[in-house]
């Protein structure tokens, strides 16, 4: 049990903090990088350290907390009791995962390994975490960090669409020490983290003298397509007299395969509620190439001065070749006595064969400036950023092949939903042939290429100055200034291909008649890729495409200027942050108005707008010292969720002939949070912890899709009179998220000999929202998973590490569809991952993995879990290798 003094210094240590400081020894915070995260100094150096003195290996532990509430993250490594003792003494409520902890489990990219953590529920796509939720906000909604700094989208694929969200698939894990998330914000932080923010912590060196090395070299099995994996990552630098440098480098290279199943429906009253109008399968081959490079260096004059710099790429490039074979029932579907459907297959499109051929690359750029001086008593912080994240896709073909049924046949397709997950399961019968690829004929083809750009300069300077008024003690007062001035264009140019009638026996593969998806389907043969491109060439751009391409272009600047004061003091055990934080924006928006007119003809109107608003954050944020490692916290803060680009994006897309406007609104106002939370923590020796905590955002100004009927001026769109079907969106009324998370995790103690090091680990988020989602109905808010869990079985002994854990999310809201029966939903979903490692004394390990233990399937429904309209399996992965630290 902890002492009083030394619970009250750690506690003096804790609340001294402005949005880098931590609980540290001075020595420490001498030697410590300025935070840049949280725009505040991460020194107290007026502060005393704790007595060396302890009566456990705990308190030596919290003796040595690092700077993890900034960017002090040690290679090659900061241990799990540093970072749960840097979460017990924060003064907000954060969660931090540690880069071992990480690294315990087959985790290959940042999103996957953030899902570990309480509130959290992870979106994934192409058999890997893609964008994380927090407390049921999508990933639009949400902050995520590098060093402090925000970083951008690579690409505008969010869930929504507000081309926010960042994809954390681009961020491989052997390039980040730990992660951090945020729920309680700070006046000190950014509040545009509706749900919370999520903070990469980079890697520096160690404070010690000398040099480091540390690597991971392995490789691995998809027995779906039977394709290899190759992962590396190495890290190594030093610290040498007042100059520091470390320097990373990580690869991740695989070959997966899906397969995927996607029926459509008819939704009308007219047919069986199960009868589809396309059965679609697609058999992907998916080659992603990932990497990351960072460096993190410095120098420190003397005790009042230093100055850093760090830089980071990050990324992939994806090689895409997707195999499409479609069934397009005509509709005139019976149900049959034993409950299966029949339709015919008459009509000239039937059934066709298609190849998607398509590269991307996704990057992320980072490069900050910064330093720390002391100035009398006043701490001063301050850094340069440039964040920019890049899409490339340099061609993306498309091509169809339609089957050729001989004069006269009639087909039929009959069917029913008894495949997995309720799939459906057909046979076909009076078209001969149809899976020869010389009964097949080129109907189609195009190509188009993107370039998107999203670019951000961020400038900082803040300050921590102590003061001793009344009876408070450890008080000081913080302020800060920023200004973040971004830039965000979006480009698409499709190609037209001019099209010769060449039969697809001419352009297949080397390849036979493909059973998939568990031999459930036959997907014939696979067209050759790049073999059409060789033959018909890059394409043309007409009136058509440059069109096309107008309505699709966005030229975006938003400028955000902010300011913030924020006090922190003591009494007794009672730590006490309160604030306010100021934002003004201020952004610009370039498109154009785009379409067809009544008369056919093209027309392009450049279109643009201005908007000015400001906003106010408080906050106030308590933290009381129980005793016995036991903390209770009771925090109020505010945040704030600007329009999504294309939420606001002023571009008319217009098509007169089907009387449909696509638009988005110029006049939607921002959304606010304001979020109390509460909470108990009881820290648990070999850095466990048990907490129960519960949380309400009220929400305002929340946006969502709507769909309207609207009369546009004749000057607008000469020769139409008539109204127009609008999509668009809106401001909701007043909504809400509330809920409910519990977190355990313990290495049990007094087990016999042989057992000892055994532990387990669970947590379980309940999250309960609303919002109008239609006039006068009301849903859960999208992306919502009223359900998350996390267990895990482990075992650390010996050198010897055993982990098994799994992760539950319950179905979420992925799609606004015109009512309950054709929204879609995210399945639920559990997923199970197994890790072994063996450490040898020689600072060497090696290491056996299994990823999607379960074969996890990614699966969409419309309206009901029994209308799948998605579902792709995997298969698992097995990861071996060996890590070594010097």
């Amino acid at each position: 049990m902890q002492s009083s003094s030394l619970r009250k210094a750690l506690l003096c240590y804790a609340i001294s903090m402005s949005l880098g400081a931590l609980c540290a020894p001075a020595a420490v915070w001498a030697q410590s990088v300025p935070s840049a995260g949280d725009h505040g100094p991460t020194a107290d150096t007026s502060a005393s350290a704790p007595s060396a003195a302890t009566d456990s290996d705990e308190a030596n532990e919290k003796k040595k907390v690092k700077d993890l509430q900034g960017v002090h993250v040690v290679a090659p490594r900061t241990t799990e009791e540093e970072a749960r003792a840097t979460q017990q003494n924060a003064p907000n409520l954060i969660n931090i995962r540690t880069g071992d902890e990480i690294r315990s489990l087959p985790d290959v990219n940042t999103a996957e390994a953030v899902r570990r953590i309480p509130g959290i529920s992870l979106e994934t796509d192409e058999g890997e975490g893609r964008y994380v939720n927090i407390r049921g906000f999508d990933a639009d909604l949400n902050s995520t960090t590098y060093a402090g700094v925000r970083l951008l989208p690579t690409n505008n694929a969010s869930p929504f669409g507000g081309y926010r969200g960042v994809a954390l698939d681009s961020i491989p894990t052997g390039f980040i020490g730990a992660i951090k998330v945020t729920k309680s914000n700070l006046p000190s932080q950014d509040a545009e983290a509706l749900g919370g923010t999520i903070e990469v912590l980079p890697k520096t060196a160690p404070e010690e003298q000398g040099s480091f090395l540390e690597g991971d070299v392995g490789g691995g099995y998809e027995p779906l397509r039977g394709t290899g994996v190759t992962n590396f990552s190495l890290t190594g630098g030093g610290r040498f007299n007042n100059f520091w440098i470390s320097v990373t480098a990580s690869k991740h290279n695989d070959g997966r395969g899906i397969d995927d199943v996607e029926p459509a429906y008819f939704n009308d009253s007219a047919h069986p509620y199960q009868a589809v109008n396309d059965i679609e399968q697609r058999d992907y081959e998916l080659h992603r190439q990932r990497h990351g490079y960072a460096v993190d260096m410095g120098y420190k004059l003397d005790d009042e001065n230093q100055w850093y710099f760090r830089a980071f790429e990050a990324g992939y490039t994806e090689y895409y070749e997707r195999q499409y074979f479609d069934v397009f029932p005509d509709g005139n579907t019976t149900i049959l006595p034993n409950g299966q459907l029949q339709d015919t297959l008459n009509s000239s499109t039937a059934i066709t064969k298609s190849l998607r051929d398509e590269q991307e690359t996704s990057k992320e750029h980072f490069y900050m400036l910064g330093g720390q001086n002391e100035i009398g008593d006043t701490s001063i912080d301050y850094h340069v950023a440039y964040v920019e994240g890049t899409y490339k896709k340099p061609y993306d073909y498309n091509s169809t092949f339609t089957y050729n049924a001989p004069a006269g046949a009639q087909g039929l397709i009959t069917y029913n939903n008894t495949g997995p997950g309720h799939v459906p399961v057909y046979t076909i019968t009076g078209l001969p042939g149809y899976l020869d690829p010389a009964n097949y004929t080129l109907t189609a083809i195009n190509n188009s290429t993107a370039y998107n750009f999203d670019r951000e300069w961020t400038y900082a300077i803040n300050s921590k100055t102590p003061v001793n008024w009344g009876s408070l003690s450890d008080q000081s007062l913080n302020f800060g200034l920023s200004v973040r001035q971004r830039h965000k264009q979006t480009n698409s140019q499709p190609y037209n291909v001019a099209t010769t009638p060449i039969p697809m026996s001419q352009v297949t593969g080397n390849g036979g008649y493909e059973s998939y998806y568990g031999g459930i389907y036959q997907n014939g043969v696979d067209i050759a890729p790049s073999v059409l491109q060789q033959i018909f060439g890059y394409g043309t751009i007409g009136a058509n495409e440059i069109l096309s391409a107008q309505q699709q272009f966005l030229d975006e600047h938003e400028d955000i200027y902010a300011g913030y004061g924020e006090y922190l003091g003591t009494y007794g055990n009672l730590g006490i942050l309160g604030g306010v934080r100021y934002e003004e924006t201020r952004d610009r928006s370039n498109a154009f108005s785009a379409g067809v007119d009544a008369s056919g003809s093209p027309f392009a109107n450049p279109v643009n707008t201005r908007h000015n608003y400001h906003n106010v954050f408080p906050s106030l944020q308590f933290r009381y010292d129980l005793g016995d490692d036991m903390v209770a916290r009771v925090a109020y803060s505010s945040t704030i969720a600007r329009p999504g680009f294309n939420q606001s994006n002023p571009s008319l897309s217009v098509d007169l002939g089907s009387g449909i406007v696509q638009t988005g609104n110029p006049s939607l106002k921002p959304a606010t949070a304001n979020s109390v939370d509460a909470s108990f923590e009881k820290y648990l020796p070999g850095a466990g912890i048990v907490s129960v905590g519960v949380f309400d955002k009220e929400i305002s100004n929340y946006i969502v899709p709507i769909q309207t009927t609207q009369a546009f001026d004749n000057s607008l769109f000469p020769g139409n009179s008539q109204p127009l079907r609008v999509y668009t969106f809106k401001n909701a009324g007043p909504s809400y998220a509330r809920g409910l998370e519990l977190n355990w995790n313990q290495q049990f103690q007094g087990l016999p000999d042989w057992l000892m090091g055994l532990g387990a680990g669970a947590n379980y988020t309940w999250v309960d929202s609303r919002f109008e989602i239609r006039p006068g109905e009301y849903s859960l808010l999208p992306s919502t998973s009223k359900n998350t869990w996390n267990a895990s079985l482990f075992y650390k002994r010996y050198g010897l590490s055993l982990n098994l854990a799994a992760y539950s999310v319950s179905s979420d809201l992925f799609a606004i569809g015109t009512d309950r029966s054709s929204d879609v939903f995210n399945a639920s979903r559990t997923s199970m991952d197994f890790d072994a490692s063996y450490e040898f004394p020689s600072n060497w390990s090696i290491y056996f993995a299994v990823k999607n233990l379960l074969n996890t399937p990614h699966a969409f429904y419309q309206g009901n879990p029994s209308r799948p309209i998605q579902r792709e399996f995997y298969d698992v992965t097995y990861l071996t290798g060996i890590r070594f630290q010097f």
